[in-house]
């Protein structure tokens, strides 16, 4: 029998085993045959029950042959403890390594490391033969916004971090913030951790102040846990925070944006909108969204597509940002409008 005939049988056998019940009536052929074939393994009923006949002789398997149909199940005392991973398990995990990886702690990740290598091992051994495992190599998940390389993480620092986000104890940290130029020694409450594209923020409040804050994680240049529990904030939710707009850069407040939008951001906007109760007359957008640095990068990207409207505030900064781009262009530049290029959106 060929190389590959037999590892194809072989891992449909495993798998079959795995199915078995070890209580009860037991599982018929065909309810057998529709599981395998759920987990990426074409196969007929016929050839079940020749897999079944198979390893009836090798395992001791009971038949209850009462009555048709034949209903298949590990022997009574029997061992049913298979040193493996499904399919569909392997493939979880393969797409889940990536994901999860600057999420936990390094201790976690080192005892998950056999399950994600033994994932890889068994996807790449089938995937000449299973639609499931070339799975991996058909999706992708590519973030909408400019490429960037994400940020430099020193690993000691990640380690400690994490340590007392899971212990629930205070860090000090030595911190730069964006527009310091050096190093604030700190102590942190560590509350959560979030990922935003390509980097990591530390939520945590500082010494004994309640104001909850983001803290990026390459910009701490040290850390080290301490032995101090973490103060709580009274009614903290990791969840209830991010949907405040803490992570768009914004507070809690929330403004009536009307919008003039060109056919494209029509388009666009009506198939991923803005806010739940958005609406769209003809090219006018309305929509009550949180008032945040992120809306304000949002409208700047889109360039002359967008017009603010209302709120008049924000309609007045967005006039005087890009007033003051214009000026910078026209000082580097005497080329005007007609040496500009137009950037055409891309067709959907």
């Amino acid at each position: 029998m060929p190389a590959q005939t037999t590892r194809r049988t072989l891992s449909r056998q495993w798998e079959l085993l795995k199915l078995l019940p070890s209580r009860g009536v037991g599982k018929t052929a065909a309810e057998l045959t529709q599981a395998l074939n759920a987990q990426g393994f074409p196969v007929s009923k016929r050839q079940i029950e020749r897999d079944l006949w198979d390893l009836y002789e090798v395992f001791h398997l009971e038949c209850n042959g009462a009555s048709a149909p034949y209903g298949w199940k590990w022997p009574r005392g029997a061992s049913v403890d298979l040193p493996t991973m499904g399919v569909a398990e392997a493939l979880s995990l393969c797409l889940m390594q990536d994901a999860i990886s600057p999420m936990v702690p390094a201790a976690m990740l080192e005892v998950l490391q056999p399950r994600f290598s033994l994932a890889r091992q068994k996807m790449t051994a089938l995937a000449a033969d299973q639609h499931v495992a070339s799975w991996l190599q058909k999706v992708r998940n590519v973030l909408p916004t400019q490429p960037m390389l994400p940020a430099t993480i020193q690993g000691e620092v990640q380690e400690a971090v994490h340590e007392a986000l899971l212990m629930d104890r205070q860090v000090r940290v030595s911190y730069l913030s964006i527009e310091g130029r050096e190093s604030m020694d700190m102590r942190l409450h560590p509350l959560g951790l979030v990922n935003r594209g390509h980097v990591s923020y530390l939520i945590a409040t500082a010494w004994d102040y309640e104001d909850v804050r983001l803290y990026a994680l390459h910009r701490i240049a040290q850390a080290e846990a301490m032995d101090e529990p973490v103060h709580r904030p009274e009614g903290f939710d990791i969840d209830a925070f991010i949907s405040r707009g803490a992570l768009h850069f914004g507070g809690e407040q929330t403004i009536d944006l009307r919008l003039h939008i060109n056919d494209y951001l029509v388009r666009v906007l009506s198939e991923t909108p803005l806010a739940p109760h958005q609406h769209i007359d003809g090219h006018v957008l309305t929509a009550t969204v949180q008032d945040t640095w992120q809306l304000r990068w949002w409208i700047l990207s889109q360039g002359d597509g967008v017009e603010v409207l209302e709120p008049q505030e924000l309609r007045l900064e967005v006039a005087q940002i890009l007033r003051r781009a214009s000026a910078r262009y026209d000082a580097q530049s005497n080329t005007g409008e007609n040496g500009a290029h137009h950037v055409q959106p891309p067709s959907k």
